[in-house]
């Protein structure tokens, strides 16, 4: 049951509860399991999480893509610039990011260079 990246310390290490402080020790509330408060005087749990992650553990897209008849993407077409290539035109796609009463965010991509971009 050991974190192989260190952040178990505040976990027991036979039934994996949350460690709780008591005077000079922490100490498991399910199996009584005591730890000297010292071994875990000054750390910390830091983790980072990226957009993508985020989107995988959720199960959506930033571009969501309609599936024409025979299976290919088909995204909406609409006649703008592209700021990196100047291509005169960008897929779109629509998505409700803020609270129902606030617009929606268009995204933006080049079907030519791949830039992507966002309007509020």
């Amino acid at each position: 049951m050991a974190d192989p990246l260190g952040r178990d310390f505040l976990f027991c290490k036979f039934c994996g509860t949350m460690l709780r402080m008591e005077s000079n020790h922490v100490v498991c509330s399910s199996c009584k399991f005591k730890k000297n408060v010292q071994d875990v005087a000054d750390r910390e749990i830091s983790y980072a999480v990226t957009a993508e992650e985020i989107k995988r553990e959720l199960g959506i897209s930033l571009f969501e893509q309609p599936q024409g008849d025979k299976g290919e993407t088909q995204l909406s077409k609409v006649k703008r610039a592209c700021e990196k290539c100047q291509n005169p035109e960008m897929y779109y796609s629509t998505r409700q990011t803020r609270s129902a009463d606030e617009g929606q965010t268009t995204y933006y991509i080049c079907p030519r260079c791949g830039h992507r971009c966002q309007e509020s």
